[in-house]
């Protein structure tokens, strides 16, 4: 029997212990996984790059609703009156809930006809469509209170307002002030001021009333007329 050589030997070893070549099926196997892997990636950024450009877009679109919505607003309010016609303007960003009910009530024409039932001097004219003879006594006396007061007490005039009391079967009063009154706002929401037509506010003011302050001659309002500029 022949003797194999050490180095023949060797050479058959390293070929016995030599790996052998990856085939052609793990090949392509691994190419699907780190396939799906990539398109699992690309589909999880699609998704969530697109819900953000839909927020922001459905953001920017409640926005602009909202100033739209805002801008619709009207900013002035035409009382017309039997003496004349009075310009109102609307507090819509301090006063916001109250404009919009005042608005609700001129469009459904709640001001037509409506009369000035109280008129103190040096104090304010209301127009009213509840009567509330239980009343009268505490308008006196607030009359004469407001008609003694000290005029260094500052609260504006020609100021715009509804009555913080409470209607039975609803409604809207308007007030509006004819001289600096403390504590306007412990008696009166103020949603509005007068910008033109003082004296109409003055002339309707010296009207000539019973003792219950109640004009003698009827003074009502014709219409409220809405408007984005005077």
């Amino acid at each position: 029997m022949a003797r194999i050589k050490p180095q023949a030997l060797l050479l058959q070893s390293k070929k016995k212990k030599a790996p052998s070549g990856v085939s052609v099926p793990t090949i392509i196997v691994y190419f699907l996984i780190v396939a799906v892997m990539v398109f699992s990636l690309f589909s999880t950024y699609k998704y969530w790059a697109r819900r953000s450009i839909v927020q922001t877009q459905d953001g920017i679109s409640n926005r602009k609703f909202i100033e739209r919505k805002k801008s619709d607003t009207p900013n002035y309010a035409l009382i017309s009156t039997s003496k004349g016609q009075i310009t109102v303007e609307l507090y819509k960003d301090g006063s916001p809930d109250i404009v919009n009910e005042f608005i609700d009530f001129s469009q459904k024409g709640h001001f037509k006809g409506m009369q000035f039932t109280r008129v103190i001097k040096n104090f304010v004219i209301q127009g009213s469509k509840i009567e509330s003879p239980e009343a009268t006594e505490d308008w006196t006396s607030r009359g004469k209170h407001y008609s003694q007061l000290d005029t260094s007490l500052k609260h504006e005039a020609f100021m715009l307002g509804t009555s913080k009391a409470t209607h039975e079967g609803g409604g809207f009063d308007l007030f509006i002030t004819t001289a600096p009154i403390p504590d306007l706002n412990d008696k009166i929401n103020v949603f509005g001021r007068v910008i033109k037509g003082e004296d109409v506010v003055q002339e309707i003011e010296e009207v000539d009333t019973d003792d219950h302050y109640q004009p003698k001659t009827p003074v009502q309002i014709n219409e409220v007329t809405l408007k984005h500029k005077t």
